[in-house]
């Protein structure tokens, strides 16, 4: 009996203990149920808020147009677009000849190049250039200190001019300036710092005319160079992009920052008020970032971003398009799902309460993951935010969230093209075979290939079959450099010579 006894009293403890593992489970998967719910809920959520159709769009557009004009009449008009006045008003042909230089300033490095043009025959004959890194305490110096480093730079590039390069007699050598610091622009060539970014902080320029600034250096190192273009990188890449087809009509830069460019018929400027140019047109540096629109899908992401941001306030839509902020959208969206729903664990990853840990190449690589098991999801979560041993349904939520994030930005950027197209009237079905090209640069553009896709895609929605048949985007690398020699020819002081 005593035997029975104990062994019904086993059975009867297994069976509890096993009722009680049980149980666990059914509350373990309950749980993990509720918080898969708690976290479909605010991805449900989030593509609500960003959600971007096409009638959205075209209202976004039309203000974009809206904007454009009022910027275009005024600087006191209150327009969020500035619609700066490049002075530039003959872009490249393809006729150009000559040697050629430029310089590029627009970071911690900078680029000295030279081009040789062959004209409309020969084209660019041959290229050159040479990569410059600013020591720190230059971005911090004196104006006199920074200048002389670049000229310094500049003149030893020079001195390397080989055989291949031709220069003829009795002629200045000429330069192209792509400074991508805010500038007010007072002629082709002369600009007056504004003020200083990207971790420059040199207080006795501010307010000077860069270019004398440069000339003065320049003629401290005895080299005889004259800057006949000072321009941005956006305007570059149009001048790049013209220069290889005459189509393109405006560019658009899509990398860490987002800006746009275009050329404008120059009656249509009311806040021009010099002889209107030969050429019938001039190219306006929109600043487009800065676009602001009631319209635009501005959720709780976006303003924590903005708030937390150097700039709050400013930059609204390029902090929704750009590669600088796409990733870190995706982090707030994940930061609030973990704290929510847990799906990373009952403690939120450390790492992902930190801003822009997680940036725009690694959401691409995930976003872009085709194999079975999300492996390199699986790989960026651990090794930039330190998540392990992440389920499947839990990858696949957050390429999810990557794609909501992304398609937003690249739907909004799409209606700012088409608002372009809408101003130059380049939106409907041409009666003349005409086609309208966009010079795209930047590495968001270039590299993040679902986002491209889709602004393409949205472009098309946006101008329907027939127009959009017409359209044509057309990647332009390396327009702040060659573009600015191009500039530089196209505004040279010797035009009508002939070169020889």
């Amino acid at each position: 009996m005593g035997k029975v006894a104990l062994y019904t009293t086993a059975a009867v403890c297994a069976a509890a203990a096993a009722c009680a593992v049980a149980a666990v489970v059914v509350r373990r998967r309950k749980e993990l149920a509720g918080r898969r719910a708690r976290a479909l809920s605010v991805i449900e959520e989030l593509e609500g808020i960003l959600a971007t159709p096409i009638e959205r769009l075209r209202l976004i557009a039309d203000e974009m147009v809206e904007e454009m004009q009022r910027g275009l009449t005024s600087d006191q008009s209150g327009s969020s677009l500035k619609m700066i006045l490049s002075y530039v008003d003959k872009l490249p042909t393809g006729d150009e000849k000559g040697l050629f230089y430029a310089l590029d300033l627009g970071g911690t490095n900078f680029r000295v190049l030279r081009v040789q043009l062959g004209g409309r025959e020969a084209r660019l004959v041959k290229q050159e250039y040479e990569e410059v890194s600013i020591p720190p305490h230059i971005m911090v110096g004196g104006s006199i200190e920074l200048f002389d480093f670049i000229a310094s730079a500049l003149a030893n590039f020079v001195a390397t001019e080989g055989e291949d390069f031709h220069l003829p007699e009795g002629r200045q050598r000429e330069l192209g300036f792509t400074f991508s610091f805010p500038v007010k622009q007072t002629s082709i060539s002369s600009g007056n710092l504004i003020k200083w970014t990207k971790g420059f902080s040199i207080e006795d320029t501010v307010g000077k005319d860069v270019v004398a600034e440069l000339t003065k250096a320049m003629e401290r190192q005895g080299l005889d160079m004259r800057v006949t273009a000072l321009v941005n990188d956006t305007i570059g890449t149009l001048a790049g992009g013209r220069y290889g087809d005459q189509d393109v009509v405006a560019a658009v830069i899509l990398g860490t920052g987002t800006n746009a460019a275009y050329a404008e018929h120059a009656n249509a400027i009311p806040k021009w008020d010099g002889l209107l140019p030969s050429s019938g047109e001039m190219v306006i540096n929109m600043e487009w970032g800065n676009f602001r629109s009631k319209d635009l899908p501005i959720t709780d992401y976006d303003r924590s971003l903005d708030f937390e941001s150097l700039n709050p306030g400013e930059q609204i839509y390029e902090k929704m398009i750009s590669g600088m902020y796409l990733g870190e959208i995706v982090r707030r969206v994940l930061l609030r799902i973990a704290q929510e729903a847990s799906i990373f664990g009952e403690i939120v990853p450390p790492r992902l309460e930190i801003p822009f840990i997680l940036r725009t190449p690694h959401m691409s690589a995930m976003h872009h993951d085709t194999s079975p098991d999300l492996k390199i999801v699986a790989a960026k979560l651990k090794d930039v935010l330190g998540i392990v041993n992440i389920p499947l349904q839990t990858r696949k939520m957050v390429v999810g969230i990557c794609d909501i994030v992304a398609k937003r930005g690249a739907r909004l950027a799409a209606a700012g093209i088409y608002g372009i197209l809408k101003k130059l009237g380049r939106d409907n079905v041409q009666t003349e075979k005409q086609k309208t090209v966009i010079a795209m640069d930047g590495g968001l553009y270039e590299h993040y290939s679902i986002f491209s896709e889709c602004l393409a895609d949205t472009l098309r929605e946006l101008l329907g079959e027939e127009a959009s048949s017409s359209v044509v985007i057309k990647l332009a690398n390396d327009g702040s450099g060659i573009g600015a020699a191009l500039l530089a020819a196209s505004h040279s002081q010797y035009l009508g010579f002939d070169e020889s």
